[in-house]
């Protein structure tokens, strides 16, 4: 599956869905590369080394090509740019914006009030308690499968992924949101279109191999 490639050093944690989201690109185009493994709950993020390498203190960078790039989403485009073959975007304009709307919805909408830092100030210093974390949690997520699962269900450009029979830039962000849902027990039955692409994803290895669960520095 790997295709000769300039250097690549991926620095992510097994647990972020926004690592999870390059693993799973770098998987498709079967680019390989360097784990630097940065452990967010340890507040590796925090120490003066990864800064260097990323000021906002987060999950994923990727060097490649000289340069430090950062955002989930912006590398993942940067690698379909460079490495077009298969491609994550559709060809036409209309098909495009789609795809780039519904990885919106999650990358933009969902993930952001859901990630450890937000997860964490709740807990301290606003003192919330593990149920009331799990709650908000779980409120974001079907929220955002509320409306995802009626902008993949009623339109026909979705086909076995959710844009026609490829997987692209939405599956990409996608996946790693409903893992994260099965993590803290949320009832995926009323999104039967987002559970049955995410199923037809986690079937190929690209997404499988990305899987938390399959990652050198997995802990409990």
């Amino acid at each position: 599956m790997t295709k000769t490639a300039s250097s690549i050093k991926l620095f992510g944690f097994f647990r972020s869905s926004a690592a999870f989201r390059v693993r799973i690109a770098l998987n498709l185009k079967g680019l390989g590369y360097e784990d630097a493994f940065i452990h967010l709950r340890r507040g590796d993020q925090r120490g003066g080394d990864f800064l260097g390498v990323n000021p906002q203190g987060l999950v994923p960078a990727l060097q490649t090509d000289g340069q430090t790039l950062i955002q989930s989403l912006a590398i993942i485009e940067y690698l379909d740019e460079t490495h077009p073959e298969p491609p994550f975007l559709p060809a036409d304009t209309a098909g495009r914006a789609r795809v780039r709307a519904l990885a919106g919805v999650v990358a933009c909408d969902i993930h952001p009030v859901n990630n450890l830092r937000v997860l964490r100030y709740l807990s301290r210093p606003l003192g919330h308690d593990q149920a009331a974390i799990e709650a908000w949690y779980n409120h974001w997520i079907a929220t955002g499968f509320e409306a995802l699962e009626r902008l993949l269900a009623e339109d026909r450009r979705t086909g076995a992924f959710c844009h026609g029979d490829r997987p692209g830039l939405a599956d990409i962000a996608l996946v790693p949101q409903a893992v994260n849902a099965e993590r803290y027990r949320l009832d995926l039955s009323p999104y039967p279109t987002i559970a049955r692409i995410c199923q037809a994803c986690m079937k190929l290895d690209a997404f499988a191999a990305a899987h938390p669960n399959s990652q050198p520095d997995r802990d409990d």
